[in-house]
């Protein structure tokens, strides 16, 4: 446990920061590059942008007194003169001009790596391929309301040197992906986590391993740590501390003195548990599903790893309801129910969506149909069958790898007696839909009926829509036009 103040230990800041000196270039002109610029102006450093596209969006907010603006492509030469190289998440160090330049020795780093050096107040960093963003909400959430002046930022959309115009921030809580945390360099967190691993961005980072070695960057300098006793990976950053009090762990089994996990009573109700403390049951929660369980258990570890109250925490956890496009609940049309998990953008995220809904409609007779597909970033589908198997009656493929994604569920054994179909788009999907549930409706009989509507796809969006809020939205809007025809 830490005080929730700055403190010596807790301090990031360096002496002579590297900004003060030679050219800083900012690659790629996004929120993160935008807020990177804004500090070092204000720092008075010397700062030079350049993006690959001809007229980035941002580019009218450049402060005036950066003059080197090189656009539509990104400038190798100009990187050759560069002290130090902010680079954007979006933009791979495989890049020719940003390999060129490490190999020419120039530092290449983050936003984040800005932020750590100036920021002096302990920061609970969360990453994971999945939850990332639902447990970084929950845990600022659960700050503010013990009374913690709490900044939020990082991945999950407000740029992390943005939180430093706060000066009486108490506290920083930093959702982080595998691309900004691969060019950072001993963030010193004061808690940090991977909350768990699965494939994902494996087109960005070549393999599993390198993956794993990205997310574990997390892990450097930190003072505790949270671990998942489900995830089999090693944690060779955290090592020193996993057998210490400076280690929790959380995990859907029974937990022992100390840790974090799920207690099921004789009646079979289902606990959130610290030790053989039983906490808060399964219902008292507005989130459902088991793997909204585990992220409930890791809010309050990272939480009481990082000071907060345990009774104020858990008052917490029984108003969040969540965020949207994460197994978001829409309503319910006909005895069946509609979630919206568009953010669920690899097969990670679409397994947890499966099992932890499956979990609990399954022992109601019911079944899940899903609707998969997008852009499917190299993943192997195949890994979704036996969470298919025993979970889904129907599955519906859209988007441009819809067709790849039955190949490989056909290859790993999809069982007979899930219903395929390749929809192409959540207009047709939701013409099955319709088909599906009106003869449900007519067959009270059917054993394997439909109980929930998931749209998870396990792939990027942008082969049909500008992200996976765009793609939440229309589905929710298709959920909506449905309802209303329903009830004609």
């Amino acid at each position: 446990m830490i005080p929730l103040v700055a403190t010596e230990s807790a301090t990031h800041a360096i002496t002579e920061p590297l900004f003060t000196h030679g050219l800083q270039v900012v690659v790629g002109l996004g929120q993160s590059g935008l807020s990177v610029v804004q500090y070092l102006v204000n720092k008075g450093a010397e700062v030079a942008v350049t993006d690959k596209q001809s007229l980035p969006t941002l580019a009218a907010q450049l402060p005036e007194s950066v003059i080197i603006r090189q656009f539509g492509a990104i400038d190798s030469e100009l990187l050759q003169q560069a002290t130090r190289i902010i680079i954007s998440p979006g933009i791979s160090l495989e890049t020719p001009a940003i390999a060129a330049a490490l190999q020419a020795g120039i530092p290449v780093v983050s936003d984040i790596q800005l932020f750590c050096e100036a920021c002096t107040v302990p920061i609970i960093a969360i990453t994971g391929s999945n939850a990332k963003s639902t447990v970084t909400t929950l845990v600022g959430q659960m700050a503010a309301d013990a009374g913690v002046n709490v900044g939020v930022g990082g991945n999950i959309g407000i740029p992390a040197l943005n939180l430093l115009a706060d000066k009486d921030m108490q506290l920083a809580v930093l959702e982080l992906s595998s691309f900004q945390l691969e060019t950072v360099t001993n963030l010193n967190a004061q808690v940090a986590t991977v909350l768990n691993m699965s494939p994902d961005h494996l087109d960005r980072h070549g393999d599993m391993l390198h993956y794993q070695q990205a997310k574990h960057r997390v892990f450097q300098g930190a003072k505790s740590v949270v671990i998942n006793r489900d995830d089999t990976l090693t944690h060779p950053e955290a090592a020193h501390l996993l057998d210490s009090s400076h280690c929790i762990s959380t995990g859907i089994d029974a937990p022992d003195a100390g840790q974090y996990g799920l207690i099921i009573d004789t009646e079979g109700q289902t606990y959130l548990a610290r030790g053989n403390e039983r906490l808060l049951s399964a219902e008292q929660l507005p989130i459902k599903g088991r793997h909204n369980l585990l992220n409930a258990q890791s809010a309050l570890a990272l939480g009481e790893l990082a000071g907060l109250p345990l009774p104020s925490m858990l008052s917490t956890l029984q108003q969040f309801t969540g965020l949207d496009h994460r197994c978001q609940y829409m309503r319910t049309i006909a005895g069946v129910d509609y979630f919206n998990d568009s953010k669920g953008t690899n097969i990670g995220s679409t397994m947890a969506a499966i099992e932890g809904l499956g979990a609990v409609y399954t022992p109601k007779g019911g079944k899940l149909l899903l609707i998969l597909g997008g852009q499917g970033k190299g993943q192997q589908f195949g890994e979704l069958a036996p969470f298919i198997n025993r979970y889904v009656s129907h599955v519906l493929c859209i988007g441009a790898d819809g067709e790849q994604i039955e190949q490989h569920l056909r290859a790993a054994k999809l069982s007979s007696e899930v219903a395929l179909q390749q929809c192409q788009s959540l207009d047709n999907a939701f013409v099955i839909i319709q088909q599906l549930t009106n003869k449900q409706a007519s067959d009270k009989g059917d054993k394997t009926d439909i109980q929930v509507v998931l749209l998870s796809p396990a792939c990027a969006s942008f082969d049909q829509f500008s992200g996976y809020e765009a793609r939440g939205q229309y589905f929710s809007q298709l959920v909506t036009q449905f309802a209303e025809t329903a009830a004609r």
